[in-house]
């Protein structure tokens, strides 16, 4: 059984309004009995904010059908850094999904890990807090790798180069763990239920969304409702299985035509 791992940002939506047919094509997977889940690099909030935000364009979510790169990140460190405390840049209520899920999050002394995420509350302060402790030592994890971050009618500065400042500053190497880290495409079979090499990746970004469906030897849809048009493609050397307008076209040009089963 194959089921889909869907990006959000320039995929089903721009900032507040849903891409034309993104509705339907949620409805449609549901419909078919097709699991879903929908993958995010955004760690700028938690996921019920995400839920919130597709239930009010009428999709119809629960937060358990989101996998952000902050919920991918926990679940790194609670797997393979289990015990670390951590120093977290992060929004508060990040910080609070993040403590939530029992992380153990540092009030005092050197923690053994800087946590970075999309911190749109970032300040002098969190910068320098987290320089001193990376310089006594402490790992640096980053939940995602993007540089900008698309809104409704241009992009935002992310997370990327904050990586590579503290990198530089420091002359630490950041642990990066959305996509195109398979670990995200994993983490979402798993919750569908589903084998890693049945999952269909489908986005706007060549160098996360595809780049991490290729590296993980499954198939991808790339969309070019977001950040990718047909001249950065063939710019590109990242190749996705199928390129289509819109998830509008996917159930009628892919799915039930049998392209992809």
């Amino acid at each position: 059984m194959m089921g889909f791992a869907i990006d959000m940002d320039g995929t089903v939506y721009h900032g507040e309004r849903p891409i034309p047919g993104a509705r339907g094509f949620i409805d449609g997977l549901r419909e078919r009995g097709i699991p879903f889940r929908f993958v995010t690099n955004n760690s700028s909030h938690d996921r019920g904010f995400y839920a919130d935000r597709l239930n009010r364009m009428g999709f119809g979510v629960v937060p358990e059908e989101i996998l952000t790169s902050t919920v991918a990140t926990v679940r790194f460190i609670k797997d393979r850094r289990a015990g670390k405390s951590v120093y977290a840049i992060a929004t508060p209520d990040v910080r609070r999904e993040i403590a939530d899920s029992g992380v153990d999050m540092v009030s005092s002394g050197r923690p053994d890990i800087v946590l970075l995420t999309f911190d749109t509350t970032i300040d002098y302060g969190k910068i320098n807090r987290g320089y001193h402790y990376l310089m006594q030592g402490s790992e640096l994890i980053a939940t995602h790798p993007d540089d900008v971050c698309p809104t409704e009618d241009s992009y935002d500065i992310d997370i990327g180069p904050f990586i590579r400042m503290f990198e530089s500053v420091t002359a630490s190497k950041a642990t990066v763990v959305g996509k195109p880290n398979s670990l995200m495409l994993n983490m979402a079979a798993a919750e569908m239920g589903v084998r890693p090499e049945d999952v269909v990746m489908v986005g706007d970004r060549l160098s996360t969304d595809i780049r991490m469906a290729a590296d993980a030897g499954t198939r991808s849809v790339l969309v070019l409702s977001g950040e990718t048009d047909l001249g950065l493609l063939e710019r590109s050397d990242v190749r996705p299985t199928f390129v289509v307008q819109s998830v509008a076209d996917i159930l009628t040009d892919l799915v039930d035509s049998k392209r992809i089963s």
